[in-house]
């Protein structure tokens, strides 16, 4: 069965985190539920006609092409092969499973239900799908400034609201860095004495423990 027709908009690479935004004030969510002080750029959807790589659209192990504003399923071993689904699920980003930490961006696939028709065309759910570029530069890594989660080994910096934002620890990135996040813990009082700034990851292990860099 041929691939169905779907609509992604993308999250930019360095645009928000998926579920655990970056803050050391209290209030670090905006009224669309996506972290404070941190800049969103959303695509408006377009139709795409896939080539049957799957019976998914954008299934695990499968890859999209290179876009701003539209991403097309491909063969993972063709020339326009951009970035690999590392995880899928149906839903929203809010209510669904985190991605891997290590994801570099988030593609959002809004819902289609065509007629059927002499093509063969099928229904794709809402959800989203977590991509992992096939080639550097893999800002979801450690460090690499971007990607929807916050995790150990990258670092922020402030901003006048009292929130942070993830910048590259090698201070390649439009703002130099300010702090690192050294430990991952449950709580603040398990974070070492050495820490400055407190981080908000989300997850099992909530508090992000900082340090100046």
């Amino acid at each position: 069965m041929r691939s169905s027709l779907g609509a992604v908009c993308a999250l930019a690479v360095l645009a928000t985190a998926l579920s655990a935004g970056c803050q050391n004030a209290p209030g670090g969510v905006d009224e669309n539920g996506r972290p404070a002080g941190q800049r969103t750029v959303t695509v408006s959807p377009s139709p795409i006609r896939t080539s049957g790589y799957g019976a998914v659209f954008l299934g695990i192990d499968e890859c999209s092409s290179f876009g701003r504003t539209s991403f097309t399923e491909v063969s993972c071993t063709g020339e326009r092969a951009a970035a690999r689904v590392v995880a899928r699920h149906d839903g929203t980003v809010r209510d669904g499973p985190r991605c891997p930490a290590t994801t570099d961006f988030v593609l959002h696939i809004s819902e289609q239900r065509p007629a059927s028709d002499e093509d063969g065309d099928g229904a794709v759910p809402r959800g989203y799908a977590c991509m992992r570029n096939l080639q550097p530069p893999h800002p979801g890594d450690p460090g690499g400034g971007g990607g929807p989660r916050t995790i150990v080994g990258d670092c922020v910096r402030g901003l006048d609201d009292g929130q942070v934002r993830e910048t590259a620890c090698d201070g390649e990135g439009e703002q130099r860095p300010e702090y690192r996040v050294t430990e991952a813990v449950d709580a603040r009082s398990r974070c070492p004495a050495s820490t400055t700034l407190y981080v908000r990851l989300g997850g099992s292990s909530p508090v992000g423990c900082a340090v100046p860099v």
